[in-house]
């Protein structure tokens, strides 16, 4: 066997392993993720915030952003995006689950570009892309030469000194072994010779969905002191 085939096929086990995984969560209850969920809704809220400030700290004009949503789900990000001012018409979002694209359709204003694939080969031609964004999909990729090339991936696709746009978890979840955090070691390793913007967020769910629906300030203090938090949301600058 040889190189390429060898990672064909290791490619195609993750893969396989990943849509399996997301099968399992069709069981989890709706009401979990839903914006009617006070934690949720304060935890959208907070990111907004950050997410608007670190695009406004570039200077990124997002009304005429070119923007590749990778692992867009049921296009919650994308809607984001809308809602920010992206215009519908400059958004592609990729999903590898045909699914969660009927979802997305559904729900999002019509102009957007949906797509349904894998994002470790994008179509795309290089330097295509303003801002490309990823939200939980680096922490659900357990292999690393795959995290690696959809990395290299993003970063083809991306016009330089223009902006990857990252949210993920750093702790690792014991109770859920299909996924993995990833710590800023790893992310800097992902994303060599690019110049990154952290922001540390998202007070931890299960405290989240005790004082969320209870007292909102106490959520904000919470999330405000950091030490609670476990996300990354980072602004990576590709080399121009």
């Amino acid at each position: 066997m040889n190189v390429a085939n060898g990672s064909d096929a290791k490619f195609e086990h993750e893969l396989l392993r990943i849509r399996s995984a997301y099968d399992h969560r069709k069981s989890v209850p709706p009401g979990k993720y839903s914006p009617q969920n006070a934690a949720v809704r304060l935890c959208v809220e907070e990111r907004h915030r950050h997410t608007l400030a670190l695009l406004r700290g570039a200077a990124l004009d997002i009304s005429q952003a070119s923007i590749l949503d990778v692992g867009c789900g049921t296009g919650g990000w994308t809607r984001d995006f809308i809602k920010f001012g992206a215009r519908p018409a400059n958004i592609v979002a990729i999903d590898l689950l045909q699914d969660r694209i009927d979802i997305a359709k559904r729900l999002t204003t019509p102009g957007v570009t949906w797509e349904c694939g894998s994002a470790h080969q994008l179509r795309f031609q290089a330097a295509s892309f303003d801002l490309v964004m990823q939200s939980t999909v680096f922490s659900s990729i357990l292999d690393g030469t795959m995290k690696r090339q959809i990395a290299t991936e993003m970063l083809r696709v991306l016009r330089p000194g223009r902006f990857v746009l990252w949210y993920d978890f750093f702790p690792n979840n014991p109770a859920n072994p299909d996924v993995r955090g990833l710590r800023k070691a790893e992310i800097r390793g992902l994303f060599p010779g690019c110049r990154i913007f952290w922001r540390r967020i998202t007070l931890a769910p299960p405290i989240a969905r005790i004082v969320g629906p209870i007292w909102a300030p106490m959520y904000r203090f919470l999330s405000a002191s950091k030490i609670l938090c476990t996300h990354h949301l980072a602004l990576i600058e590709k080399p121009r």
